[in-house]
């Protein structure tokens, strides 16, 4: 499971880039009761999603060219300089060259080789998300990808990732993700590799996407919807993993809502 003692290739952050960052505050305040906090009048609008005084995500508008709202996930790293050549040589693409947010951290965005964004963070004075595997907190980093097999290879070249597969039926396989030293207590999994069927139901190609805990996945839903989301996979029953769903907020950036704890399948 997601903790917040980070190691190297664990989830250390989280932001969502869309193209109106006030309604997008207003959605998720009454989605998951966040508030927003500015980053100041230098960040370019970037802020952060708080909930009890501590950050769980972050928001800012977007800032490449051709670029979707999407909820985009960073991984630890002690080097971004280092894991930028590790990722090069895996066959991935540089986004964002690794550049230095202040005194926070330092950080570079990716592509992998199936066209799926991710991000990594070296933390400075900001050593990432304050809570996490709460209610309305992140709890699971989820990979659709077109290529399961090549996103294995490379996240494992990039950050030493190990899986544990499991049969989906039909032959599809979902691999659990850990890092080595992360996760927590007898569930290790930060995440999983979700192998996209060919007419994928969502109507999405390779991307990560987080799940958000929730006491209610029914009733967030509906939340959800009444403040202008659309629902992509409604709400189901997983035996041995919980209640889930997935729905796009109104700027069009997809997301995931579950009661209970993925990993402990």
């Amino acid at each position: 499971m997601l903790t917040t003692d980070f190691v190297p290739g664990t989830p250390n952050w989280i932001d969502l880039g869309t193209r109106d960052t006030d309604a997008a505050a207003a959605f998720y305040a009454a989605v998951f009761g966040w508030t927003f906090q500015s980053a100041g009048p230098d960040a370019g609008g970037y802020g952060f999603f708080q909930r009890d005084g501590g950050t769980v995500a972050a928001l800012g508008p977007l800032t490449e060219e051709g670029a979707s709202p999407a909820w985009t996930p960073y991984f630890h790293t002690r080097d971004a300089d280092a894991t930028t050549e590790a990722v090069r040589r895996a066959g991935g693409s540089v986004r964002v060259p690794p550049m230095d947010v202040f005194t926070a951290g330092r950080m570079a965005a990716f592509t992998d080789p199936t066209g799926a964004g991710f991000a990594v963070w070296q933390p400075g004075d900001t050593k990432g998300l304050d809570t996490v595997m709460e209610p309305a907190t992140l709890c699971w980093t989820e990979l659709h990808t077109t290529d399961a097999a090549a996103a294995r290879d490379f996240y494992r070249a990039v950050f030493s990732w190990e899986y544990e597969d499991r049969d989906m039926g039909g032959g599809l396989v979902y691999s659990v993700v850990s890092a080595p030293g992360g996760g927590g207590g007898d569930h290790p999994g930060q995440g999983g590799i979700m192998p996209l069927a060919e007419d994928p139901a969502a109507g999405f190609g390779s991307a990560w996407h987080p799940y958000f805990g929730v006491t209610d996945c029914d009733a967030t839903v509906a939340t959800a919807t009444g403040n202008g989301a659309t629902v992509l996979v409604p709400p189901v029953d997983v035996p041995g993993v919980g209640r889930l769903a997935m729905v796009r907020d109104p700027g069009g950036a997809p997301f995931a809502l579950i009661k209970g704890d993925p990993a402990t399948t």
